[in-house]
């Protein structure tokens, strides 16, 4: 197989299958030759581990993840690439295309009757559209993985890395960090994909936490108070919450006064442990 990054290349094999882009799906594919293959080794793909692949594409990165791991299993969404896929991996026997929605697939299962005996890792080059709700879902689902790998908009990747406590931290940020470590690899510039898209991209790995860094009492209850408080971050804590949670504000003041976090603050000055106070204090 020709070098899947070159551009006629790939021009030529979507061509004999009759396939165009898809703007729904936020399809782009990479034609930079050295993303694909850093962000593989970076995954943690290796002798001994399994993959789980979301979006493959017309198959590049699952290509060196398939070079470097024991198997690769490729969730696609759209059915037309399986056929492309088909082609594009005839060369590596430790490759499995499954056409399926990440977002609705056992994934629990899936490792289970996949991987046994493997560590696992999840690469990924999400479409922009998705970023968020593929990447809490493989972190609320509490999976038997190592890392997350994902390749997403710079400014999700940025938001996602900052530190919690910092004004460049988000909703996101505090929910990721209370499952992983997250951590910014490189950029990839706007350049590197077929079609180009309007903004630069960023590879970012989520290391897997075994155990929260914060104590909850109830789960639920913490993202409910972490989504409340971002939901208005031009206003106060106070404010915020009393609106996101429909409380009196008299009671929210309350409770941030039991947790000894200022009435004046704001959502992203919090610390995970601020986060966690609060929801501890919410009561019922």
């Amino acid at each position: 197989m020709k070098k899947l990054s070159d551009i006629g290349t790939i021009k030529d094999i979507l061509s004999r299958h009759g396939f165009t882009f898809s703007k729904s799906l936020g399809q782009n594919f990479l034609i930079n030759p050295s993303v694909c293959p850093r962000m593989a080794e970076l995954s943690g793909a290796r002798e001994g581990v399994g993959v789980i692949e979301v979006g493959p594409g017309i198959g590049v990165l699952t290509t060196e993840l398939c070079s470097l791991a024991d198997k690769v299993v490729a969730v696609e969404l759209d059915k037309r690439l399986l056929p492309v896929l088909e082609e594009t991996l005839s060369e590596h026997d430790n490759v499995k295309v499954v056409n399926d929605d990440i977002l609705k697939i056992d994934l629990h299962k899936l490792i289970e009757e996949e991987f046994q005996g493997m560590d696992v890792v999840v690469c990924a080059n999400l479409p922009y559209y998705i970023t968020s709700p593929v990447i809490m879902k493989l972190l609320e689902d509490r999976l038997p993985i190592c890392a997350i790998t994902v390749m997403v908009q710079k400014e999700a990747a940025q938001r996602i890395c900052a530190e919690v406590g910092s004004r460049a931290s988000g909703a996101v940020t505090v929910s990721v960090n209370y499952y992983a470590e997250p951590e910014m690899l490189f950029s990839v510039s706007a350049g590197s994909f077929m079609p180009a898209p309007k903004v630069d991209s960023a590879v970012l790995r989520l290391n897997i936490l075994k155990e929260p860094p914060v104590k909850v009492d109830d789960e639920k209850k913490f993202f409910k108070v972490v989504k409340a408080a971002f939901s208005q971050r031009r206003k106060t804590l106070s404010n915020s919450l009393a609106s996101g949670l429909s409380l009196p504000k008299a009671e929210v003041n309350a409770i941030l006064e039991n947790s000894s976090v200022p009435l004046n603050a704001r959502a992203e000055q919090l610390k995970l442990e601020d986060f966690a106070n609060i929801a501890n204090n919410l009561g019922d």
